[in-house]
């Protein structure tokens, strides 16, 4: 933001641009796979759905007491009705 003299409303259009595009990217590979092993296109999707949701509207790993802990209790301890 110093450094190009942008506002945070516009960095954070950019990051979300940037984000749009990196699953984009996540997408094509995933869905047409190249020489890559699927189990290692997996472990990478997996990893990316994990740090989004870490990090989407704060940092959820260093606030862990809130919106994570929540999470992982329902993930772990509830039941889910089918």
């Amino acid at each position: 933001m110093k450094e190009y003299g942008a506002s945070k409303q516009e960095t954070y259009i950019k990051f979300q641009k940037a984000v749009t595009n990196a699953w984009k990217d996540i997408d094509k590979e995933f869905f047409c796979p190249t020489e890559g092993p699927m189990f290692v296109l997996e472990r990478v999707l997996n990893f990316a759905h994990v740090i989004e949701t870490l990090y989407k509207e704060e940092d959820g790993y260093t606030n862990a007491k809130d919106k994570l802990k929540n999470m992982i209790n329902s993930i772990l301890t509830e039941s889910v009705k089918i």
